[in-house]
């Protein structure tokens, strides 16, 4: 098979499409060719030489995909050759074939086009692992996203919206910040030049913000606090601010809040197994009904992986980037 693979760590131009020896589904795995991917801020991080694969994952970037099954280890149940699904992966998903543990793997939302699902996975697991079951947001509860317009915040903003929460974002142009509001977010705060601990303030009449997913780590860990309410619960799931920040440690005692940071990558199978049940138990029915869609700013075959990276990477997208793989050159 073909899979983009990193020459050396470096800048996008180190993604190369090459062959590479074809993967087997093992005890407990399905085989998928894969339709399609999508880039994740963790592909450009591990391609700079920041992130390396968790052991025994593939060493390509794609941390999820979609695409049909065609082989099915021993011991697995639930999937036969011929089904079309979406998984989460440790690595491999720039590929055109991946093995993954069966647990990680869903069938796809009926009505959800392969494309579009190569992004859904990542960005769901997340969200719903941390939003949800971890920070155990609520309807009536009022949510903040940093980063509204990615893939994660655009995720975000719909199941938080379609939940029954008062949905607040930031970002750093109006086109993103109308695009937020388009997908149900209640308050759009541009991160340029408002205070969004002023913004949240005012907004909930000084209650704060009950939730934070945050992507910024450090730059924004003091103010995050600052925004929370009593109770609140801040989940870190990115550092592109830093990774050592200053917080006021009275602020927090006295609200009674919590700040966890966690990654999805590295957990064991078992784990990424109940997050996936759970997206797929409590997703699927509202992408079913129409109530959410994956946001794709747009699809680019596979061998324009760097293209893709540098579109990330200048956040020059709203929603998701996906890779075309099924209908590459292959060779």
């Amino acid at each position: 098979m073909r899979a983009i693979t990193i020459a050396e760590p470096g800048g996008p131009e180190q993604l190369v499409w090459a062959a590479v020896p074809d993967p087997v589904a093992g005890a407990g795995e399905v085989l998928i060719e894969v339709a399609a991917t999508a880039v994740n801020r963790a592909d450009i991080l591990q391609r700079m030489g920041f992130y390396t694969p968790p052991p025994g994952a593939s060493p390509y970037p794609g941390l999820e995909c979609s695409g049909r099954v065609v082989e099915v280890g021993s011991g697995v149940t639930g999937f036969v050759v011929g089904d079309e699904v979406c998984a989460l992966l440790s690595g491999g998903g720039y590929a055109q074939r991946v093995a993954v543990p069966a647990g990680q793997v869903a069938p796809l939302p009926e009505g959800m086009s392969l494309l579009h699902a190569g992004g859904l996975m990542e960005t769901v697991c997340t969200v719903w692992s941390n939003v949800f079951m971890l920070a155990g947001l609520s309807a009536g509860e009022t949510f903040l996203v940093h980063g509204g317009s990615s893939g994660i915040g655009t995720t975000a903003i719909q199941l938080a919206h379609q939940l029954g929460a008062r949905v607040i974002v930031t970002a750093g142009t109006e086109a993103k910040l109308q695009a937020c509001r388009d997908l149900g977010a209640d308050l759009a705060v541009n991160y340029r030049d408002e205070d969004f601990v002023e913004q949240v303030r005012k907004a909930t009449d000084g209650h704060g913000a009950d939730v934070i997913l945050d992507n910024m780590g450090a730059a924004y860990l003091d103010r995050n606090v600052q925004a929370l309410a009593v109770n609140g619960r801040l989940m870190i799931i990115g550092l592109q601010g830093g990774v050592k920040g200053d917080v006021n440690l009275n602020t927090l005692l006295t609200k009674r809040a919590s700040v966890t940071a966690t990654t999805l990558r590295a957990r064991p199978a078992r784990e990424k197994a109940e997050i996936v049940a759970a997206a797929r138990d409590a997703v699927w029915p509202l992408i079913e009904a129409g109530r959410f869609r994956v946001v794709v700013d747009r699809v680019l075959p596979v061998e324009q992986a760097a293209q893709a990276h540098r579109i990330v990477e200048e956040s020059g997208h709203v929603g998701k980037v996906v890779l075309d793989v099924a209908t590459g050159s292959g060779g």
